[in-house]
């Protein structure tokens, strides 16, 4: 029997983007004879995965979790071609086995990710192995791992997800009323979609953007073009008071109590807890936000049947 090294395998891996494990067998059975390992894999459908990577990928899920005991939460999108991938029980096992490795394995971006072991290969061979079964072109598009306490969300079975990393102590993040407190700040941030979570953390030059577009709206409204430039200046602290309420997590009005802010509800709670707690950052994704997505032009494409 041909000895089969990693070289090999790695060869062949290129050659026609399979998983190593597939590539291995393959190479194995043809007694390290290439063109017929290649030919195996294609006879199994395996080297096809490959030409589904031109394919449009901007459906798929995105997804949340946080593990109480490390202390590490997790956000991920994994796009695939349709969005009825979101609801076949294999896909979503493979994001939530994927959030695991991310949780333990701490990868520095995808590129790491995919080399990260995951069952008896890498994530990158459960990723290909996954596109043969489904038969769409699938890509871990991005992820965010925050250490901490954290709080996660996930709407609608994946279109949004939501992961909030806070400050407060052990005692408190471990009693059940920090956890609906965790979730009710994560819909928040669902529900609003804020831009950040503090005012200190608008940067000076969005800000100054804001102020120039405000007094620009000033000089075109006849009811404020002539007014003074002090009264123009606290008009626009007014409104630059709306945008932070707008766009800043902790001073927008709580869901569900519009009549205190994010801030009033946190420092309620940590009260209530017997500490404090603080919003230190967040993450939100929206599925396929930023992507083009793919229009089926259905009677162009049974014209091209008939023809």
């Amino acid at each position: 029997m041909a000895t089969i090294s990693a070289k090999d395998v790695m060869e062949l891996r290129k050659q026609t983007d399979c998983g190593m494990m597939e590539c291995k067998k393959a190479l194995t059975d043809a007694e390290g004879d290439f063109a017929k390992a290649v030919e195996l894999l294609r006879e199994k459908g395996l080297a096809t995965a490959s030409k589904k990577a031109g394919r449009v990928a901007a459906e798929g899920m995105v997804y949340a979790t946080a593990c109480s005991e490390c202390k590490v939460g997790v956000a991920l999108e994994v796009n695939a071609e349709t969005d009825f991938v979101a609801k076949n029980d294999k896909f979503v096992d493979f994001v939530k086995k994927v959030a695991d490795v991310i949780i333990k394995e701490n990868p520095a971006d995808v590129e790491a990710l995919m080399a990260c072991k995951m069952g008896e290969g890498t994530v990158d061979d459960a990723l290909k192995n996954l596109i043969l079964v489904i038969k769409e072109n699938i890509k871990v598009r991005r992820f965010t791992r925050y250490e901490g306490v954290c709080a996660a969300y996930i709407h609608a079975g994946g279109t949004h997800a939501v992961l909030v990393n806070f400050d407060t102590t052990d005692e408190v993040a471990a009693k059940p009323e920090f956890a609906v407190y965790g979730k009710d700040i994560a819909m928040q941030i669902a529900a609003a979609n804020p831009t950040y979570v503090c005012r200190e953390e608008v940067p000076a030059d969005v800000l100054d953007k804001e102020k120039e577009i405000l007094l620009a709206q000033m000089a075109n409204d006849p009811k404020t073009a002539n007014k003074p430039e002090a009264v123009k200046e606290k008009m626009i602290l007014g409104k630059v008071g709306k945008f932070y309420k707008e766009n800043c997590l902790v001073d927008q009005a709580f869901v569900k109590d519009d009549k205190q802010s994010v801030a009033q509800h946190t420092a309620q709670v940590g009260k209530e807890l017997g500490g404090e707690i603080k919003i230190i950052k967040f993450v939100r994704y929206e599925k396929g936000e930023g992507l083009e997505k793919r229009v089926d032009d259905f009677a162009s494409e049974v014209a091209g049947m008939v023809k």
